[in-house]
């Protein structure tokens, strides 16, 4: 079941850590439109739960037993869930913070996030309108996709080529972490228009959101990472 307009978003918690959970759940919980759905110590629960409960959100530890974060991630987005997963993590260049973006994560926080940081990404998320953290997710697969062969890169999906001039150049520009606000002023069109463009993209190259895109563009070599600083 996905949030409406007088729905409040359902999140399920999935961490080996009690405390770690109760404190989200404090911080969620006192927001009007957050609510807990459940909670996962596993990576086995978390896919279990997130089939049973639908909830529009879950916050992924990496690190779990028995499943851990990543192939948990791999097996809800495989199962075709409406469910959008952020994963969690300690450091903000964690290689298993890539795998879980490459896994079919809608976006990554470090674990000692704000709470207003939290609530803010959780509602992000949920909305599937934008990225969260650009900045630092473009950093993080810069970093990584740096350590790709040269060779991957120039073997391009051939989605690609059913993608218009215009999609092209509205994929890299939001693989370059603009928002839809600055892509519409970077274009010249309105925010609505911006937002067809970036669905239709999505749908072409059979993406769940925003974040993939960030990531399909990276590893077909759409954008290229900047010099190291």
């Amino acid at each position: 079941m996905q949030s409406g307009p007088d729905t409040p978003i359902r999140v399920l918690l999935a961490d080996d850590q009690p405390l770690l959970r109760m404190g989200f759940r404090l911080i969620l919980e006192g927001e009007s439109d957050l609510e807990i759905a459940g909670e996962a110590s596993t990576g086995d629960e978390a896919v279990r739960l997130s089939a049973q409960l639908c909830p529009d959100v879950v916050l992924m530890d990496v690190r779990m037993p028995r499943g851990d974060g990543i192939e948990a991630t791999r097996q809800i987005t495989a199962s075709g869930s409406c469910s959008r997963i952020i994963i969690l993590t300690t450091f903000d260049l964690d290689e298993y913070a890539f795998a879980g973006l490459q896994a079919g994560a809608s976006a990554f926080l470090l674990k000692d996030v704000a709470p207003q940081e939290l609530v803010h990404a959780v509602r992000v998320v949920a909305s599937g309108d934008a990225v969260v953290a650009p900045r630092v997710t473009q950093r993080l697969l810069e970093t990584y996709v740096r350590s790709l062969p040269p060779a991957t890169a120039t073997v391009r999906d051939p989605r690609i080529a059913e993608l218009t001039p215009r999609e092209n150049e509205v994929l890299q520009a939001v693989a370059g972490g603009l928002s839809n606000a600055e892509l519409a002023s970077t274009f010249f069109l309105s925010e609505a228009t911006i937002k067809t463009h970036v669905r239709r993209i999505l749908t072409k190259l059979g993406l769940r959101d925003r974040v993939q895109a960030v990531v399909f563009a990276y590893e077909n070599g759409i954008v290229v990472p900047g010099p190291v600083s």
